[in-house]
């Protein structure tokens, strides 16, 4: 019996180590030159690979995908994913945000280790081969640097990744290859992505690439605390990627989103105004707002973008008109980064598309893991968890496919 697994991420490692563990002959296929090239990437800020908090929690941040990931994600917990690490050489730590890491703090070591032990486990490894389908006998097709190549399997596993950043290699090619099958794919849309503003020119070339830190961030009902930076053509960073559902489908459905942001949402309007109400004297309203309620000067700056949009200067608010705006500045979204510069991938495969054990019920014998899937999830170690998760279960449940 042999298996063939796409993909050479998180999803398909783990779905290649399971049914290797199960006695069964892996080859996995990738079309970049070497495996978990996004993975790497994820890392260098610090591998972020799970999250602490208790687990019904870390399974409401799956949104509307949760009850289709909870027994998935609870079989291949984030306790068992750092019990893996541990295994490999590699122990994590909880942070001071309850995110969890390696205490190498980087990628390449856990990947290394790992690959040694798929090695030792007899998986093989075929790069630059690019999947491009079937043929008519049911064969795989693969692009190669020596031309199309044909692969007979008795199980195919699919984890090549959802849209985003397609120099690593997942560029979501494959959903046009499974649509032609009839399978449902959800249109792929950011995730975790930055959003376009349309700053003026004396503000984007003063702040860009200033961070906005210790801010609440809303969009109707949703408020998140955090951080966010000042980008060129717009803002990004934690704490909007953590509400970047909520931000795009605004977005897509009416053109636009109103962002509040609150510079200091530790102090209520009452308490600002108390501190706005001295006397300024010769010093100018940037400095007063600086000392007096201790607002940066990007935070400044966002207060002056908010006044002009209104037609009134900044000189004329009042000192509650002031405090109001500090906790309650809005900012006109008019666009979503491009696909290929966000985290993760929203859309993919509809779960309804799959059995309880990964397989797609229209391929019998291909199953499927990994962010190719129809859910999302913030940063904070939720999207690695579920790629590693996903791909347990998907090996899982070839293994038991192959046994049948």
């Amino acid at each position: 019996m042999t298996v063939a697994v796409i993909g050479a991420g998180p999803a398909g490692l783990m779905a290649a180590e399971v049914l290797a563990q199960g006695g069964v002959a892996v080859t996995v296929y990738d079309a970049m030159p070497s495996a978990g090239r996004k993975f790497l990437m994820a890392g260098r800020g610090g591998l972020n690979l799970t999250h602490s908090e208790p687990l019904p929690d870390f399974l409401a941040r799956y949104r509307e995908a949760m009850p289709r990931l909870k027994a998935t994600v609870e079989a291949f917990s984030p306790d068992a994913l750092r019990a893996w690490c541990a295994a490999l050489g590699q122990p994590t730590f909880v942070g001071t945000s309850g995110r969890v890491f390696p205490k190498a703090f980087k990628a390449s070591p856990l990947l290394r280790a790992w690959l040694r032990r798929l090695d030792a486990a007899g998986v093989a490894f075929a790069f630059r081969h690019r999947w491009i389908g079937w043929d008519a006998q049911g064969a795989l097709l693969f692009e190669t640097p020596d031309g199309v190549r044909a692969v007979s399997a008795n199980v195919t596993v699919l984890a090549l990744g959802g849209a985003s950043w397609p120099r690593l290699g997942s560029d979501g090619a494959w959903a046009e290859l499974l649509a032609a099958k009839g399978v449902a794919v959800a249109p792929m849309r950011p995730a975790n992505s930055g959003f376009t503003v349309a700053w003026s020119d004396i503000f984007r070339d003063r702040f860009e690439g200033q961070p906005l830190k210790g801010v609440a961030l809303t969009i109707g009902p949703h408020t998140v605390r955090g951080e966010a930076v000042v980008t060129r053509t717009g803002i990004e960073g934690g704490a909007i990627y953590a509400l970047s559902a909520e931000l795009r489908e605004a977005v897509l459905g009416i053109g636009q989103a109103t962002l509040t942001i609150a510079l200091r949402p530790d102090l209520d309007a009452a308490a600002l105004t108390t501190r706005l109400s001295g006397t300024r004297g010769k010093q100018s309203l940037a400095n007063f707002l600086r000392k007096a309620a201790q607002v940066s000067p990007v935070g400044i700056g966002l207060m002056q973008e908010a006044a002009i949009a209104s037609g009134r200067p900044l000189t004329s608010f009042s000192p509650p008109e002031l405090a109001q705006l500090i906790n309650a500045i809005p900012v006109q979204l008019t666009g979503i980064a491009p696909i290929d510069r966000a985290i993760s991938t929203a859309g993919g495969i509809a779960f309804s598309e799959l059995d309880a054990h990964f397989m797609v019920r229209r391929l019998p014998g291909v199953f499927a893991a990994g962010e190719m899937l129809d859910w999302e999830a913030p940063t904070g170690g939720y999207l690695l968890q579920a790629s590693f998760a996903t791909g347990v279960a998907a090996g899982k449940g070839a293994l038991q496919w192959l046994k049948s």
